[in-house]
């Protein structure tokens, strides 16, 4: 049967006359309004022992209960019978009555209390002998059904704080085990909750009382770069659709998985310690004292006080750099503040900075807006503003440069050592000059037989009668043998001197090619190397300095030794540049033949 039609059953054998014996009454409620505890799978719910007719005597003893909004109250007191006087003259006394909780559940239904009747309240009352005005029924509220939600389904997704263990089995207390977890492709990260409908409520009269809808969520809508929202099995999950970091958006609680990793805390040994990061990463917060970040394409928004260590990338510090460093093995360095007492090293690739103070810089390209007091290495160096600096390039370009204090400021043109050419263009100048000067002798000592008038004579009869010009008689022919018989020893000495010019030439054309070659080599070997310096504002130094293979060798020197090397003694190199007061354009000129001792 339904749940209205058992109620109606009910409601027929109470208003019948009849109430239930041995009455189960949380039985009875759940049976009719599925309510409380449950009572197993029984097909046939025993809810009483008997049924009987109500007393109308015993019907008399039931007042009607005070009625409220979501309550009801019953006056309990002791009761008695008035004295009765039997047929046969016995007189029976006034003798106290008890009310029965069965029956008195028959008399509320009857009376609108259907529901919520409290029965162990009502026992005892009916069993104090103290009277007492009790609340005997209430309503029951809808009980709020629960909203969908999402729950974390894998444990990669929180951090360790934990100290990190090192490969060989030691604690590195510097190091959390895993501040900022990376996220693996097609990873389960949320699963979906479905909302789960909330419990009806009923009033005294048994009317069912609705709960609210749950919510309901979607969570493609969480879904952010990176990830998607997939129906399985088991249910709906959002899942990773690419390997990064997770990223929430606070505002609309996106979940993205992208390749950097955005920080707001910044880097200290309370937030994060070191960290080895194998992604781009964002700070918003400050670098502290002795902390190191290692990882690649490194943004940091705050003051860093500690080392920065990129794998390439760019790094970008947008305030001060104090007391700390920056290395980037593959990338450029970009500090929007100012640089103190600091190491900045960019082993290929540019460093633009504002201003420097004490700082060791090192670079293929360094712009710097004013350095003082710095040592500066790169293979293209442009600095608006020089005091009291050391610093080497191959291209250099100062608007302004001067000591600071008592600090001198000191140039270098890095220039590259390309002294194996020069003596091997040295020993070919010597030699196609030896070739020339031969050739020179043998073409005078040909000038000069050639000149000779039978031997002028005879080279003309014998060109004419090469081309046929001539014919010759018999008598001719004789005379002219007799000419040749004349002038052997002279033609004979002619074509040799002939045969040595030609191979002479020859000789000297190659060793000029070679020669040129060479020299294009020590020019392309050489490559550029200039200094340009505008304005010179007290004592500067203007030297060059030989370095052999490559700049990098240099650039790449420890901060002590780089120190040393700018700041040391010259050793060797040619001095342009001495001056208080002026300005400098020298380039280099690779063709400059080297001057013989």
């Amino acid at each position: 049967m339904s749940k209205p039609a058992l109620v109606a059953a009910v409601t027929h054998v109470f208003q019948s006359g009849w109430f239930f014996v041995g009455l189960d009454y949380p039985a009875l409620m759940k049976a009719l309004y599925d309510v409380g505890p449950d009572l197993g799978d029984k097909q046939a719910l025993r809810i009483a022992d008997d049924v009987r007719v109500f007393d109308g005597n015993r019907l008399a003893l039931y007042k009607s209960p005070k009625m409220s909004l979501s309550y009801a109250e019953y006056y309990f007191q002791q009761l008695y019978q008035e004295e009765i006087t039997l047929p046969d003259g016995t007189v029976i006394p006034e003798r106290p009555v008890h009310l029965d909780i069965d029956e008195f559940i028959a008399d509320m239904w009857n009376k609108g209390v259907r529901f919520g009747i409290d029965v162990a309240a009502v026992k005892a009352a009916m069993a104090s002998a103290k009277p007492d005005r009790i609340t005997f029924a209430t309503d029951l509220e809808p009980e709020k059904g629960q909203d969908a939600t999402v729950v974390e389904v894998s444990s990669d997704l929180h951090r360790s704080n934990a100290p990190k263990a090192r490969a060989d089995g030691r604690i590195d207390l510097q190091s959390f085990q895993n501040r900022f977890p990376q996220i693996k492709a097609n990873m389960q990260l949320l699963k979906k909750l479905p909302p789960i409908p909330g419990l009806p409520g009923f009033d005294l009269a048994g009317r069912k009382t609705d709960p609210e809808p749950p919510k309901d969520l979607t969570l493609r809508f969480l879904a952010g770069e990176g990830t998607e929202a997939k129906m399985f099995e088991d249910g709906e999950y959002l899942v990773s659709t690419r390997e990064g970091f997770l990223s929430v958006d606070s505002k609309s609680n996106r979940i993205s998985i992208t390749d950097k990793i955005v920080s707001l805390e910044g880097v200290s040994g309370r937030t994060t310690g070191n960290l080895e990061l194998t992604g781009a990463y964002e700070e918003f917060g400050d670098v502290q004292e002795q902390r190191d970040v290692n990882g690649g394409d490194i943004t940091v928004h705050g003051h860093v006080y500690g080392n920065i260590n990129s794998r390439g990338g760019t790094v970008v510090l947008d305030q001060n750099l104090v007391n700390g460093s920056v290395h980037n093995e593959a990338g450029n360095i970009n500090i929007a503040g100012v640089a103190s007492n600091s190491v900045i090293y960019a082993a290929n690739g540019a460093i633009t900075l504002n201003r420097a103070e004490n700082c060791v810089i090192s670079g293929s390209i360094v712009k710097l807006v004013e350095a003082s007091n710095c040592e500066i290495v790169a293979d293209e160096l442009f600095i608006e503003v020089a005091e009291g600096c050391a610093i080497a390039g191959r291209n250099v370009e100062l608007e302004s440069a001067g000591p600071r204090r008592r600090t001198e400021m000191v140039i270098y043109v890095l220039v590259k050592d390309v002294t194996q050419f020069d003596q091997e263009i040295a020993e070919l100048d010597q030699r196609v000059a030896a070739f020339a000067q031969a050739n020179e002798a043998n073409q005078q000592e040909i000038d000069t037989l050639s000149a000779m008038p039978d031997v002028r004579r005879y080279l003309a009869l014998a060109a004419k009668l090469r081309t046929q010009e001539l014919v010759l008689t018999p008598e001719q022919g004789q005379h002219l043998r007799k000419i040749a018989g004349a002038v052997a020893e002279e033609v004979k000495a002619l074509q040799k001197l002939q045969q040595d010019l030609q191979a002479g030439q020859t000789q000297h054309k190659l060793l000029t090619d070679r020669l040129a070659r060479v020299i294009e080599q020590k020019v392309e070997a050489a490559g550029i190397a200039r200094c340009g310096l505008h304005m010179v504002s007290g004592e500067t130094m203007v030297r060059t300095m030989p370095f052999a293979a490559d700049t990098t060798a240099i650039r790449a020197l420890p901060p002590k030794d780089l120190k040393a090397r700018l700041r040391g003694t010259p050793s060797g190199g040619e001095l342009l540049f001495a001056e208080s007061a002026g300005s400098l354009d020298w380039h280099l000129n690779p063709r400059q033949r080297p001057v013989s001792p």
